[in-house]
C-alpha cells in the first residue's frame, strides 16, 4: 500500500531477588497493562525511518482499541486512511485511490503489534520477550516472534507508568515504524459504529 503504515530495587529490601527476576518486572507490566485494559483511545504520531535512521515520512492521527478483536487507526495527515479490524476481517481504506482493501485478521496482521494489543495471541506462546531497560520515562520491552514466516523481526513496546507510551516496528523489508502515543484515555465507552465499515460509493474494493 501506498501509505504504509515501534530496575532498579531498594539495595537492602530486594537484595534477595536474581538480576532474571529484575528482568521480569517490566515484561510483568506488560502483561498486567494488556490484561486490564478492555478499551483505548489515544492521539498518535507514527514516524517511518529510513535505512540512513532518518525521519522519511511522518503521519498523525487517533487509534482505538476494543478488546477483543477490535482496532482501528485514522490517519488524518499528511494523507487520510482507515484501517479498521472487526469479526476477523481488516479493511484498508485509502481515501485519496477511493480504494478498499479486504484481508482475513490473520492473513493480514498476523501477530503483529494490532493483534497483539487486540488481546488475541499468548505473549509466551508467540513471543520471546527481553527487557530492554529505560529510555527517558518509558520502559522497553522487546517482543522477538517465535515464528520465523513473521512478517516482522520484531516489536518494541514502551510503557509510561504501566501505560501504553510507544511503540516500534521492525518488518522484514527494513523498514522502522515508531508510533509515539499521547492523550491516552484507558477503558472508556466506545461507540460501535467506530468498528463498522462500509465501503464509500464509487470505491474500488478488493478481496483477499
Amino acid at each position: 500500500m501506498k501509505k504504509t503504515f515501534l530496575l532498579t530495587f531498594g539495595l537492602l529490601a530486594f537484595l534477595g531477588f536474581s538480576a532474571a527476576s529484575q528482568a521480569e518486572e517490566p515484561i510483568q507490566q506488560l502483561k498486567i497493562f494488556l490484561k486490564n485494559t478492555k478499551s483505548l483511545q489515544a492521539d498518535f504520531k507514527q514516524v517511518l525511518v529510513n535505512e540512513a535512521g532518518q525521519a522519511a515520512q511522518t503521519s498523525y492521527g487517533e487509534f482505538y482499541l476494543q478488546r477483543p478483536g477490535k482496532f482501528r487507526w485514522d490517519y488524518h495527515k499528511p494523507f487520510q486512511q482507515q484501517i479498521i479490524s472487526n469479526g476477523g476481517k481488516v479493511w484498508f481504506y485509502d481515501t485519496d485511490l477511493e480504494q478498499v482493501t479486504v484481508k482475513k485478521l490473520d492473513e493480514s496482521v498476523g501477530t503483529t503489534p494490532a493483534l497483539l494489543l487486540s488481546g488475541d495471541v499468548s505473549l509466551e506462546q508467540n513471543y520471546h520477550m527481553e527487557n530492554q531497560g529505560t529510555e527517558g520515562t518509558l520502559q522497553i520491552i522487546k517482543l522477538v516472534p517465535k515464528n520465523q514466516d513473521s512478517s516482522f523481526k520484531y516489536v518494541t513496546i514502551g510503557l509510561d507508568k504501566g501505560q501504553l507510551g510507544g511503540m516500534e516496528l521492525s518488518d522484514n523489508f527494513g523498514q522502522l515504524t515508531r508510533i509515539y502515543f499521547s492523550n491516552s484515555k484507558l477503558n472508556q465507552p466506545i461507540a460501535a459504529s467506530l468498528f463498522e465499515f462500509k465501503a464509500p460509493k464509487g470505491a474500488d474494493v478488493f478481496s483477499e
